[in-house]
C-alpha cells in the first residue's frame, strides 16, 4: 500500500532511512481490527478501532491542547451511495491544530496555516482486517511550508508529542513511517490580493469569502471546513495583534477525492493530504491578504503515487486552483 518503516527497532530504521537520503513523510499506526457484529440494523457497521477512535477524538483530544474542528467521517459512505461502490470500510477526516500552543508560532511563521489545521486521518479497507491512523509529520509539513528556523521547527515538531502518545495509549499497533525521497521544488501556490481598505474591514473579508466559496463551489469543490484563528485567539484574549485577519479554508474535491482513495488501485492513505488547507491573513493596517495552500503535486512525492491517471489528476487540480484565485484577483508571488 505504501512505503513504510516498522518500528520494531525504529532507531535503527532511522538512521538507516536517513542516511539513503530519505525522508519520513507520515506517521501510521496499523492496528488490528475487526467489525463490530453488535449495532442495532439502522447504524451503519463500525469497528472496533473506529469506535476508539471516535472516543478518543471526542474524549481526550482537549485534554492535550487539540481542537477538533470540521470531522468529516465515514466518507467512504458517501463514495457508495453517489458511485455505487466503496473499497473502503472507512475513510476519515478529523481537522485538529493545537490552537494555543500555535498561537506563538503563528506570528512568526504565517506558512504555518498550511497544515494547520491538519488532517488526523483514519482508514480501513475492506479487504484487510488492519486499520491506520496517522498524520503527515511536523517536520514534512514545515519543509512544505518553508519554515527554515530551527526553534520554529523544534517547538511546532514538540506539540506533536502528546498526540502520538495518546495515539499509542489509546489505540496501540504498529508505528509504520512511509519514507520519501524529497518534496517538489515549489511545494506550496501563493498570492496576494491587493485592496482598498475601507474603515470597517470586515465588509471586505465577507465580500471577498462570498466570491471565494462561490467560485470554488462553481468548480464542484467542497468547502470542507473554516478555523478563524484571529476570533478564536480573542475569545480566549490571547494576543494575536500582528494580524487584523488570519482564517484558514478547507478544500476538498469529492469526484478528484474519490478517484485518488477508492478508485481500483485507490490510495487512502494519501488522505493524511485532505482536506487542503489554504490559510489567508492580513496584517495589522496592510491592504493586502498573503493567501497560500500546499501543492497537491506533495501527493505525489510524499506518497510515492505512480498512476499516471492520479498523477494526471492531481497536477490538474493544482492548475485549476490557481486559475481560480487569480480570477477572483490574486496575484500569484
Amino acid at each position: 500500500m505504501f512505503t513504510k518503516l516498522v518500528t520494531g527497532a525504529l532507531a535503527l530504521s532511522l538512521a538507516a532511512t536517513m542516511a539513503m537520503g530519505q525522508e519520513f513523510g507520515v506517521r501510521f499506526n496499523a492496528i488490528n481490527d475487526t467489525m463490530l457484529k453488535d449495532k442495532p440494523k439502522d447504524e451503519k457497521a463500525v469497528s472496533e478501532v473506529e469506535k476508539k477512535y471516535n472516543e478518543m477524538v471526542n474524549n481526550d483530544l482537549e485534554d492535550i491542547g487539540f481542537i477538533l474542528s470540521d470531522p468529516h467521517e465515514r466518507i467512504s459512505d458517501g463514495y457508495a451511495t453517489k458511485y455505487g461502490s466503496t473499497n473502503l470500510d472507512n475513510l476519515g477526516f478529523f481537522s485538529i491544530a493545537a490552537d494555543e500552543a500555535l498561537r506563538p508560532l503563528l506570528l512568526q511563521a504565517p506558512e504555518l496555516g498550511g497544515f494547520s489545521p491538519f488532517n488526523l486521518h483514519i482508514y480501513k479497507n475492506q479487504n484487510e482486517n488492519i486499520s491506520y491512523v496517522g498524520h503527515i509529520t511536523p517536520e514534512t509539513m514545515l519543509d512544505i511550508v518553508g519554515v527554515q528556523d530551527k526553534t520554529i521547527r523544534k517547538e511546532f515538531a514538540e506539540t506533536f508529542k502528546p498526540l502520538d502518545d495518546l495515539i499509542d495509549e489509546k489505540l496501540g499497533g504498529k508505528v509504520e513511517m512511509v519514507s520519501y525521497d524529497k518534496i517538489p521544488a515549489n511545494p506550496m501556490m501563493k498570492f496576494e490580493v491587493t485592496f482598498d481598505r475601507p474603515e470597517d474591514l470586515s465588509e471586505f473579508i465577507d465580500e471577498f469569502q462570498e466570491e471565494f466559496e462561490a467560485a470554488f463551489e462553481e468548480h464542484k469543490y467542497i468547502i470542507a471546513g473554516y478555523k478563524n484563528f484571529k476570533e478564536a485567539y480573542t475569545d480566549l484574549e490571547l494576543d494575536f495583534g500582528k494580524y487584523d485577519a488570519y482564517f484558514v479554508y478547507s478544500l476538498c474535491h469529492f469526484k478528484f477525492s474519490e478517484g485518488i482513495f477508492n478508485k481500483e488501485g485507490g490510495r487512502p492513505d494519501a488522505g493524511v493530504f485532505a482536506p487542503c488547507s489554504m490559510y489567508m491573513y492580513i496584517e495589522k493596517g496592510s491592504n493586502k491578504m498573503v493567501v497560500g495552500m500546499p501543492k497537491l503535486e506533495n501527493w505525489i512525492a510524499v506518497m510515492g503515487i505512480k498512476d499516471q491517471k492520479k498523477v494526471d489528476a492531481i497536477h490538474t487540480l493544482d492548475k485549476e486552483i490557481v486559475s481560480i484565485m487569480e480570477g477572483l484577483g490574486a496575484k500569484s508571488i
